[in-house]
């Protein structure tokens, strides 16, 4: 496998009041381009810490990223986030809150009518182009991380970037974002780094999971192979043996290779 984004045995500290915490130890992964990754762990193992490094948005105690050949040290373009909270500006519309970002990247590359053109092209995506003259308060949680997804995939990253993007919704809505999800990824072929803490989320999504150990210094556990054919229906896969054998690999590491903690 070709590594299109490559983690190099990165370790990250953090220092306060003369106090080191080391939170990873020697992350080492590569990821081909067009994978869809889960990394999944128990809180405080670092996983939101390791997206940030790859988002450019954290430095690396040691090691370093590699994203199609180049070295990352700093935010871009390249890197689209979408974070749990939804982050929109509250007082754009959809439509404005999209296009801020599609103004961003290709003003200089792309006309005016082609930027407008795109911006609908991508709330079409994610089925919000009736919403475009909304504003965030006008619409529903799911609908807000929605806009979020357009707007990460209308910057057209190499690598997109998801921070427990569904962790705040409701049963059904997460589920309806989740096929949607595993719809543009077919669509597109983007090459996918997302951060969870639900087991069917990982198994249902991705192409491998990462498991993380307990922090500090954590590292990567254990890497999961779900060899579940593309297109995928969840209630395909209710009684699916491979998806029954991927799950129960992943909870045995989380709860009994890795059983948590409490600091108490």
């Amino acid at each position: 496998m070709s590594a299109y984004l490559k983690l190099d045995h990165i370790d990250k500290s953090f220092t306060r009041g003369g106090t080191v915490t080391a939170v990873l130890k020697d992350v080492s992964l590569d990821v081909a381009k067009g994978e869809y990754i889960s990394i999944i762990g128990h809180s405080g193992c670092g996983k939101s810490t390791l997206l940030n490094i790859v988002a450019g948005l954290t430095t690396v105690t040691a090691g370093g990223v590699i994203l199609d050949g180049r070295e990352v040290n700093s935010p871009g373009p390249d890197r689209a986030v979408v974070f749990q909270n939804h982050s929109l500006l509250p007082w754009l519309s959809v439509y404005d809150n999209v296009r801020l970002a599609v103004d961003k990247v290709f003003s200089g590359a792309r006309s005016r009518a082609e930027r407008h053109d795109w911006t609908l092209h991508n709330l079409d995506l994610v089925q919000m182009g009736h919403a475009r003259e909304q504003r965030p308060s006008e619409i529903s949680g799911g609908m807000k991380q929605r806009v979020g997804i357009a707007r990460a995939l209308a910057m057209e990253p190499k690598v997109l970037l998801l921070d427990e993007p569904f962790g705040a919704l409701d049963a059904l809505t997460r589920a309806h974002l989740q096929d949607s999800v595993m719809q543009i990824h077919a669509t597109l072929g983007n090459t996918v780094l997302m951060i969870t803490h639900d087991v069917d989320e990982a198994v249902l999504l991705s192409d491998r999971i990462v498991m993380m150990t307990n922090g500090p210094s954590a590292c990567i556990g254990d890497v999961l192979d779900v060899p579940l054919k593309r297109p995928r229906r969840r209630l395909d896969l209710v009684a699916d043996p491979a998806y029954l054998a991927c799950r129960e690999a992943v909870l045995k590491f989380l709860y009994e290779r890795h059983r948590f903690v409490d600091a108490a």
